[in-house]
């Protein structure tokens, strides 16, 4: 089983670097299928947070430190405020909106062909960031839902995956700490998420030389194929749920 969790980790963080994120979407379906939804998202979310150490390192440089700035304090509030209400709202509508979000990304930025669909100030990521953290706290996987307001705020390759990964580590603080308080994380899922998190340093050494070979407008096609993959995996989840 730690092997298996360590290989899907590795490739859902090789995939997700060089798809701007959503590793967590890929690693959902297979964790609730091991571990029971239960233990789903607080076992991703474990493995995710391990994995972004390494992803920080390598991405430094790249990193918008001011979006942070904006983005983390709002971001663990959300993850609080998710732990805390994560037992009695989990919503199948909320990942029906989700998906359709995604899938609609296809359409903003017509195929790829434009940059950006909408001026996204900085200070949007305040709101932002509370409202998809909580909403990332409850669901396991929001990944690539903050893809279209990074690219719109003209973020691309190094710098959208590097600053994501710092909203990201700030936010997973926070999600930890809100389920081992309320009793959400312990025993034997600590070791599940830590090997999901070993898998996943590997795959981000690895998913960094893939992406410096990928240009700017290919990136950009990968973030929306894989968002509107994302999104109509989550519209068929929510309505199997239903």
């Amino acid at each position: 089983m730690l092997l298996l969790l360590a290989l899907l980790g590795f490739v859902a963080f090789v995939f997700s670097t060089v798809a701007g994120g959503g590793g967590a979407m890929l690693m959902v379906p297979l964790v609730n299928s091991f571990l029971g939804a239960q233990y789903t998202a607080p076992v991703v979310n474990l493995g995710n947070f391990i994995g972004r150490p390494s992803r920080l390192i390598l991405y430094w440089k790249h990193i918008r430190w001011k979006l942070c700035a904006y983005y983390a304090l709002p971001a663990m509030a959300g993850a609080w405020t998710g732990a805390w209400l994560f037992e009695n709202l989990r919503l199948p509508v909320l990942q029906l909106l989700i998906g359709l979000f995604l899938v609609s990304t296809l359409f903003q930025f017509r195929f790829g062909q434009r940059e950006r669909s909408f001026e996204m100030p900085d200070i949007w990521f305040a709101p932002l960031g509370f409202v998809v953290s909580f909403l990332g706290t409850l669901v396991g996987a929001m990944g690539p839902v903050m893809n279209p307001f990074y690219l719109n705020a003209g973020l691309q390759k190094e710098a959208l995956v590097g600053t994501k990964t710092a909203n990201s580590f700030f936010m997973g603080l926070a999600q930890l700490g809100g389920y081992t308080f309320f009793g959400l994380l312990q025993g034997e899922y600590w070791g599940y998420g830590i090997a999901l998190g070993l898998g996943a340093i590997l795959g981000n050494i690895l998913g960094k030389k893939l992406l410096g070979q990928i240009s700017t407008g290919g990136f950009r096609i990968l973030l929306i194929v894989f968002m509107v993959l994302s999104g109509l995996m989550m519209i068929y989840a929510s309505l199997k749920s239903f």
